[in-house]
């Protein structure tokens, strides 16, 4: 017994000999941890209006303290005006084909941009955003586009690599980012001017992403991009240059209990409003 206890107190001594050495060393570079991920601490809003089946896409509408809204794919081309209780405002007829509506984004010089990209068979080889004024929004232009890399109609779901969920728009372009389907885990980057007309989406990179992309947002100052998956925003501080935000401090974060969030903008530079398939409006505070 005395044997035991001897042997007890040895292994004790030797483990926390062990826990105080190292429980101040680094972390040996390249290891990854978890510092740049966390768990958000959001607030709903209120439930979305029942016209808003499906919301996809938001922006904020500059100076009202409301926001701009609309329906997935098939619905009706309707734009809708909502405030931070839910309430519906204003509902917006636009003579647009809804083919499948994925996202909003704003300029800073008033107008506003409707990403008709959803391209989910990959099939669609020409695409559009619609370029409206706030002024008026029932008077929008196209801007028509192909992606420079995409070769041909391919149906196999391992190439299904241009449907894009997500956008937003700084110093005269718009920024695509599609979900990549082809098992590489990573979201496309594409730019391409602002102004009507037919264009050619350049690509200008790519970035790791476990999630596909359902929506993307930036900053009035410029300095941060938002992306939203299902349940997660994956922030990029300190950015230099909205071409490279990949290279901003990463930080991922984690929104349980919100579901399948679908939509995000700023409100301002330390405040997000999301959306969700649900029905439902948050706020997220940086």
């Amino acid at each position: 017994m005395k044997l035991m206890i001897k042997i007890f107190i040895v292994f004790a001594s030797i483990l926390a000999i062990a826990i105080y050495f190292f429980r101040d060393q680094e972390t040996p570079a390249g290891t990854v941890t978890n510092s740049n991920a966390s768990e958000g601490n959001f607030e709903t809003l209120a439930p979305l209006p029942t016209e808003v089946k499906e919301s996809s896409g938001i922006e904020s509408m500059p100076d009202q303290g409301h926001y701009i809204t609309h329906n997935d794919a098939n619905n009706k081309p309707y734009l809708y005006e909502i405030d931070e209780k839910g309430k519906l405002v204003k509902t917006y007829k636009l003579r647009l084909p809804n083919v499948d509506w994925e996202d909003l984004t704003r300029d800073t010089n008033g107008n506003l941009y409707i990403s008709d990209t959803g391209n989910n068979n990959n099939k669609r080889r020409e695409l559009a955003i619609y370029k409206t004024s706030f002024q008026d929004l029932q008077k929008p232009q196209a801007i028509r586009f192909t992606y420079q890399d995409q070769k041909g109609k391919s149906s196999k779901k391992d190439k299904k690599s241009y449907d894009c969920e997500a956008l937003f728009w700084y110093d005269g372009n718009l920024y695509l980012l599609t979900k990549d389907r082809n098992g590489e885990n990573k979201a496309r980057i594409y730019q391409l001017p602002d102004t009507p007309g037919n264009h050619i989406a350049k690509p200008i990179g790519s970035i790791a992403m476990k999630e596909p992309v359902t929506s993307a947002a930036i900053s009035p100052d410029a300095g941060t991009i938002a992306l939203l998956s299902e349940g997660k925003i994956h922030l990029y501080r300190n950015v230099s240059s909205p071409e490279t935000f990949y290279e901003g401090d990463a930080e991922e974060i984690t929104l349980t209990g919100a579901g399948q969030t679908e939509a995000i903008t700023f409100k301002d530079d330390n405040t997000l409003i999301l959306t969700s398939e649900g029905g439902s409006l948050f706020r997220y505070k940086l």
